[in-house]
């Protein structure tokens, strides 16, 4: 699953920084990043898949910093063997008002294989 892959990937490349794929109900860290997948399909075993990933700070500036990190490890994830094309669709800021936590969105474009 893609979903897997790229959380996982994700996880290795931010050994300083926890990587969640739902937010905990408990414990919240005062940064973190949050990947989900938005939508996605598939023909001829490639996959096509948007993937969203916030990055929560302790500020503004700590949350943009912490997007810049992660646009730059997405989109070096086309090193992964399950991943053939990585585009950055778009970032913004996306402060999260229910929480009242500074972040930031990155939205991606992948294409990857499909295994059975």
């Amino acid at each position: 699953m893609i979903e897997t892959v790229l959380f996982e990937y994700l996880r290795g490349v931010f050994k300083d920084v926890p990587v969640f794929m739902e937010i905990p109900e408990r414990g919240i860290p005062p940064r973190f990043i949050l990947l989900e997948k938005t939508g996605g399909g598939f023909e001829n075993q490639i996959g096509y898949a948007t993937f969203a990933a916030q990055s929560y700070g302790a500020s503004l500036a700590d949350a943009a910093t912490l997007n810049q990190r992660v646009i730059r490890a997405m989109l070096d994830a086309v090193i992964l063997d399950e991943v053939s094309q990585v585009d950055l669709n778009s970032d913004y800021n996306f402060t999260d008002t229910t929480r009242k936590r500074h972040r930031y969105q990155a939205v991606f474009d992948i294409t990857h294989y499909v295994t059975p």
